[in-house]
């Protein structure tokens, strides 16, 4: 005789009223679809250097290097690291992010040459750092560094045939700009140099002190001596 089969309660469905169905159908979900459009809308339209430095607030009290310090508008960056081609013509580098300039500067010395995966790390520590000591955008501090940093007037070599004397010539915007750019990271690498601080705390140092306009700075300590000897030079 077969025996009689037992049914459990996994094998009899129970039917699901439909006042139930109804009420999951009617939940909205229209709130959250307009917070993530908000979202993605904030996220894609504002460029902020390692997710945190704005570009928008930074101001240029000079203007004749406007043009030549790329911190805004469309040389707005998340990294300083955009692998452009920027030493194919003349010129080019002016369109580089400022930020990414000092970055190449840093890796100078043969053994620092190509790591540029180091040098944007030193630059993202030390803008932590000049945040910390300044309460300021490090961004604004690099800039204002930068433009007090470059001389204005130079000297150069006039005359041949063994007669040689010293001229004294303004210096371009363009040529400010990579000449403050060489001594602040001069500077930063010769303080770092059997040191026990860090580079990063170095070249924060040196930024601070140089957008200051203090005399503690490598950089404006050059810059006055060039512009004493040109100035003897006139």
């Amino acid at each position: 005789r077969p025996c009689p089969r037992i049914y459990t309660m996994t094998d009899v469905e129970e039917p699901i009223p439909a006042e139930e169905v109804e009420e999951v159908e009617e939940e909205p979900v229209e709130e959250e679809e307009e917070e993530n459009a908000e979202f993605a809308l904030t996220a894609t339209t504002e460029i902020k250097l390692f997710g945190k430095w704005s570009f928008d607030d930074i101001e240029v009290h000079d203007i004749s290097l406007l043009d030549y310090l790329a911190c805004k508008g469309d040389h707005a960056t998340f990294l300083p690291h955009t692998a452009g081609r920027y030493q194919k013509k003349r010129f080019r580098k002016a369109s580089c992010p400022i930020v990414e300039r000092l970055a190449v500067c840093l890796m100078k010395k043969g053994r620092n040459s190509g790591k540029k995966l180091m040098a944007c790390r030193i630059i993202q520590h030390t803008l932590e750092i000049i945040h910390l000591l300044t309460d300021q955008n490090p961004m604004q501090v690099v800039v204002d560094a930068i433009i007090n940093s470059g001389p204005r007037e130079d000297s150069t070599r006039v005359g041949g045939a063994g007669v040689v004397r010293r001229q004294a010539v303004d210096m371009s915007p363009f040529r400010r700009v990579n000449y403050a750019l060489y001594l602040l990271a001069t500077g930063a690498r010769e303080a770092s140099f059997r040191n026990l601080k860090t580079m990063a705390e170095c070249l924060a140092e040196e930024l601070i002190n140089a957008a200051r306009g203090s005399s503690n700075s490598y950089a404006i300590k050059k810059k006055d001596e060039i512009e004493r000897v040109s100035k003897s030079n006139r």
